[in-house]
């Protein structure tokens, strides 16, 4: 079961605009306070009497997708050590620019300011959008795709690939008398990505095989021999193992996906939001061009039920 978006300007924006919004915690290091500014916080090390605490060095490591947002970094780690390292360093660099004055140019001062809007468009979205996927709203999603998925259904075969039509008929004759098709698919197949195992491609829906193998297995029942018939790679003859209705994710294995596409829906409806009540509008070439919300392209589709999500286990021949 996976969640896919639809192919247009407005759906590729979000997750690159978040991506680079969360990329930029980086830029949000804390410190300079004697007071944690986490409940629970622990100071772990200073910097020309500037403390550094653990939850800079967890943000750091967040922002570099070293560890997930909820995921715990271990303070005794050698992790933990080599991302503390790096925040050391950069404070020292700042604190180096800050004496030779770097800070104070003009140049500087709009990349700072940049910088700054970037930090408050994260802490917007983690107040705004985070804190409204809820679990039930993950739960609904995820029981959403279980009944698209219960009209799934995966198939595995088995493949012998041939270069010729020829060699193809051949294989055909040879199956007819009785042999193997485990056999000669380990002798006869060109195929080297399959022939070791017998041919076997394992389970697969429909929608992810290519279209030739998709037409030819479409109302093929189990036990059946098909083909052959022309691919990309030659001559096919494919053998249906089993049919059998598509196993989804647990909740838990699909929740990543789920809370991403959530966050992807949630960012674009607060940008559409903010875009209808700001004037915007794009100067190019001296000429003054209204600018359409992104958002305006249309409303994503909701997802799609397919084999498996992302972050799920392959299933077991």
């Amino acid at each position: 079961m996976t969640l896919i978006p639809t192919r247009n300007p407005a759906r590729v924006l979000f997750p690159v605009l978040l991506a680079a919004v969360l990329a930029v915690a980086a830029c949000g290091r804390g410190g300079g306070s004697d007071r944690p500014p986490e409940p629970g916080d622990r100071a772990v090390a200073e910097v020309r009497n500037e403390t550094i605490w653990a939850s800079d060095v967890k943000r750091e490591a967040v922002a570099q997708g070293l560890v997930g947002e909820g995921e715990p970094l271990d303070v005794t780690s050698d992790l933990f050590r080599r991302v503390l390292d790096e925040v050391i360093d950069q404070k020292l660099l700042a604190r180096e620019a800050e004496r030779r004055g770097l800070d104070n140019s003009a140049l500087a001062q709009r990349r700072l300011a940049a910088t700054r809007e970037r930090i408050l468009g994260d802490m917007l979205v983690e107040t705004v959008v985070n804190s409204e996927i809820t679990d039930r709203k993950v739960a609904e999603l995820y029981q959403e795709q279980l009944r698209l998925a219960e009209t799934s259904e995966e198939i595995r075969t088995r493949l012998i690939l041939s270069r010729t039509k020829e060699e193809a008929d051949a294989v055909i004759g040879i199956l007819g008398q009785g042999a193997a098709f485990e056999a000669v698919a380990a002798q006869s197949s060109v195929d080297d990505a399959t022939r070791y195992s017998g041919g076997d491609l394992g389970y697969r829906t429909l929608d992810v095989m290519p279209e030739a193998y998709a037409n030819a297995l479409r109302d093929k029942p189990a036990g059946s021999t098909v083909g052959p018939f022309q691919t990309e790679g030659g001559w096919a003859v494919l053998r249906v193992e089993d049919r059998r209705k598509e196993t989804p994710p647990t909740l838990e294995q699909a929740r990543p996906q789920i809370v991403r596409y959530l966050t992807y829906e949630g960012v674009r409806a607060l940008l559409e939001q903010l875009r209808n009540k700001a004037d915007v509008e794009v100067l190019l070439n001296g000429d003054a061009i209204s600018q359409e919300p992104a958002s305006a392209t249309g409303r994503p589709a909701p997802p799609v039920s397919r084999a498996a999500p992302v972050a799920a286990p392959a299933k077991a021949s």
